[in-house]
């Protein structure tokens, strides 16, 4: 009988435990994750030089040549590109 009590006890101690609301905590805010920081970028090329794809705003391989901003469909191209700007920027 005194097990039952004993055990009746603990296990009403555990799910009290278990009720109590857990802590708030206060999380910051990435930069990352905000929408604010996320900018546009307008491209001096409507084709990538390397291999005439159109471009897009969301392409992530870049490259600045005298302060334009020229994007590329891959790392590749952009590598190409970045060997002899010239070369392309006169087509």
């Amino acid at each position: 009988m005194k097990s039952k009590i004993i055990l009746t006890a603990l296990l009403s101690v555990s799910l009290m435990a278990c009720a109590q609301e857990t802590p708030k905590v206060k999380h910051k805010k990435s930069v990352r994750a905000s929408k604010s920081t996320v900018k546009t970028v307008k491209f001096a090329n409507a084709t990538d030089p390397i291999c005439h794809m159109p471009t897009e705003p969301e392409m992530k391989d870049t490259a600045v040549y005298k302060n334009k901003t020229y994007g590329f469909c891959s790392t590749y191209c952009k590598d190409e590109f970045k060997k002899n700007p010239e070369r392309y920027v006169q087509k």
